[in-house]
């Protein structure tokens, strides 16, 4: 009987676990497969590099699948040695997002805060857990992912299990709260597991990349990306009693059920996304096309035959996708940015996991198969 994606998770993170993270001097990447006109420098190694995101002076913050978030000082130029910013009582600590005066991550009990200036390289003081999550326990998707958008701070909790009613009210949601952790709220609900959050600059929406459930009819449910800022109130994106186009699973009632705006075929899981900003004016922009566009990280998954991790890019209009969602084709929405992770026989050199833009205009991505972290920019 094939495992479920959630103990595949579990079984994954306990291997990583056995391993302190640590950070060595980057190595020879591999054979990644990029548009015509780009190239990836391979920059630093972080073992079970997670999330990214981009400090206004260019360093670069890394999440993990352990109990510390690292700095890649001077990201956007000579890339120093990465090195532990902050440990935390908690773990894994997967997600982090540079703010203005505060550097937040995600744990898997807490979301944590810590006081930041531009250039800090160390942690000015302990991480300060300001909102409890999972207070149910542990079990199922660890990984909690924060980002902040318009004075509101968002946290999103997976699901404790691949189908099951919830009893812990935080998980299989989006919360939000103020960026001091008060007045926690879920903004979506029944949303199996959100992992990958992208704030919008150009109109602060945010978004979220959905990982589906598993056992259902093979390739589906498709793997969503939805703006959870577009609905009014506490949307329902449906996880358990309904799949794709509000398809009722086992008699459930669908009708109130949200209708996403971008689908990637079932198992991609997606696990980072970053919009690269229409108005790009950094020395490494991105050709325009590319300009108010969607960059989706997706780790791949075990179903058989293997799906490959890569990364995606959805062309954007304005804040709508390019192109409407076509229910009887998921690859339409999307075309692969990144490639190369995994052989015809099924092997794989890299899962990515978290992407980020650069001041400069680079494109960061992580993944966590060999910990690199790599530096995409346009060649011409």
């Amino acid at each position: 009987m094939p495992l479920s994606r959630t103990l595949v998770l579990g079984l994954f993170l306990a291997a990583v676990t056995l391993l302190a993270p640590q950070a060595v001097r980057a190595q020879a990447g591999a054979n990644l497969i990029l548009p015509a006109g780009f190239a990836a420098e391979r920059i630093a190694t972080v073992r079970g590099a997670r999330e990214l995101s981009v400090a206004p002076n260019g360093d670069l913050f890394v999440g993990t699948y352990g109990s510390a978030v690292y700095v890649v000082p001077d990201a956007e130029a000579a890339a120093g040695p990465p090195h532990t910013f902050a440990t935390f009582d908690d773990r894994p600590v997967a997600s982090v997002f540079v703010a203005a005066d505060a550097v937040y991550a995600g744990g898997q009990f807490g979301v944590y805060r810590i006081p930041y200036r531009s250039g800090d390289r160390e942690a000015r003081a302990k991480p300060e857990k300001i909102a409890a999550v999972r207070p149910g326990g542990s079990g199922g998707h660890s990984t909690t992912t924060v980002a902040v958008s318009r004075g509101v701070l968002y946290a999103s909790v997976g699901s404790s299990c691949n189908a099951c009613e919830e009893r812990d009210p935080t998980r299989a949601t989006v919360q939000a709260m103020t960026p001091e952790g008060k007045n926690m709220h879920a903004r979506a609900v029944d949303i199996r597991n959100a992992i990958a959050l992208a704030v919008n600059p150009d109109d602060g929406s945010v978004w979220a990349g959905v990982a589906g459930r598993d056992d259902l009819e093979h390739g589906h449910p498709y793997e969503i990306f939805d703006d959870v800022t577009a609905h009014a109130g506490t949307p329902d994106y449906g996880w358990l009693h309904c799949s794709d186009d509000r398809k009722p699973i086992d008699g459930g009632s669908c009708a109130n059920v949200v209708v996403p705006r971008v689908v990637f075929p079932a198992y991609d899981t997606p696990i980072g996304a970053a919009f690269y900003p229409a108005d790009a004016k950094g020395k490494f922009a991105f050709p325009a096309a590319y300009r108010g566009g969607a960059f989706v990280a997706l780790h791949g998954s075990w179903h058989q035959p293997p799906v490959p991790p890569r990364v995606a890019f959805v062309s954007f209009k304005g804040a709508n996708p390019a192109k409407s969602v076509d229910w009887n084709n998921p690859a339409v929405q999307w075309s692969e940015f990144l490639g190369g992770c995994q052989s015809a026989d099924g092997s794989r050199v890299c899962r990515p996991t978290g992407v980020a833009i650069g001041n400069d205009g680079s494109l960061f991505i992580s993944e966590d198969f060999t910990g690199a972290i790599y530096r995409i920019r346009p060649t011409r």
